[in-house]
């Protein structure tokens, strides 16, 4: 008899071991869909392998994510230099009814700030100032109907997924280490076009009740110029990796901060 309990008792124990490991919260995550331009294709990070033009990085935030977390199917459509009718165009087919995360960071380019930084670094102050102005006016005026039109596809495509708007980070920090390179005056319109983005984006990703990544808070304290670990490339070889974040700012600030929001 005293066998038979303790052959019980070792059955009962296997089998509430083989339960625990197959409940649902083991479980990987569903569909991931990461969309958007190089701040989420990861240009910068190096380590591009076979993406072309669009420089998917294997240190990119979403591959991290992806690599961490094992969702269901993963697909990395973010490209680099992408506007916002490129996701309506060429990305948005990838969001599907299935899908149970989105990450996108867009409207950038729309916006202009790539020509942005290089009439900063080739003009005069006053150039820089005038130049950042326009690009603040069209982030107020125009951004916000394109934002509206992604994020629109993007709940009629996947009307149970959990979306989270990717905002990008301050370029520098004002007062900081640099003693060489953009004067205070460039380096504070660039700043003041990163506050107004981030308010536009912000704002539209809340009104259609979507999970916005606060890319500011994310990079404080490793902008350019700060004394800490620098996580946004400076001027770069190849030039078109300069002011986007390095494979440190997609880990420790990108990656660590959807890790976050999404456990």
């Amino acid at each position: 008899m005293r066998v038979r309990r303790l052959l019980a008792a070792s059955l009962l124990a296997a089998t509430t071991t083989l339960l625990a490991l197959v409940t649902p919260a083991q479980a990987a995550p569903g569909k991931y869909v990461a969309l958007g331009d190089s701040y989420s294709s990861g240009l910068g990070a190096g380590s591009y392998g076979s993406s072309g033009s669009c420089k998917r990085s294997a240190y990119a935030y979403p591959q991290l994510w992806a690599n961490a977390l094992g969702p269901s199917a993963f697909t990395f459509a973010a490209c680099s230099g992408a506007v916002t009718s490129n996701v309506l165009n060429s990305q948005i087919s990838s969001v599907t009814a299935d899908t149970a995360l989105v990450t996108i960071s867009i409207g950038g380019n729309d916006a202009g700030f790539a020509d942005v930084m290089v009439d900063c670094n080739l003009g005069s102050d006053s150039s820089c100032v005038s130049r950042n102005n326009e690009a603040q006016n069209f982030a107020r005026t125009t951004l916000p109907g394109r934002l509206d039109s992604v994020y629109t596809a993007i709940r009629n495509r996947a009307p149970s997924a959990r979306v989270v708007v990717v905002g990008y980070p301050r370029i520098y920090q004002l007062g900081g280490s640099c003693s060489i390179g953009l004067s205070e005056t460039k380096r504070r319109a660039i700043n003041t076009s990163s506050d107004v983005l981030q308010q536009v984006i912000a704002g539209r990703a809340a009104a259609y009740g979507f999970t916005f990544l606060n890319g500011q808070s994310a990079f404080a304290g490793h902008e350019i110029c700060a004394s800490g670990t620098r996580w946004i490339n400076s001027v770069s070889w190849p030039v078109e990796e300069s002011y986007h974040p390095n494979r440190n700012g997609q880990s420790g600030g990108y990656y660590a901060a959807l890790r976050a929001i999404t456990g």
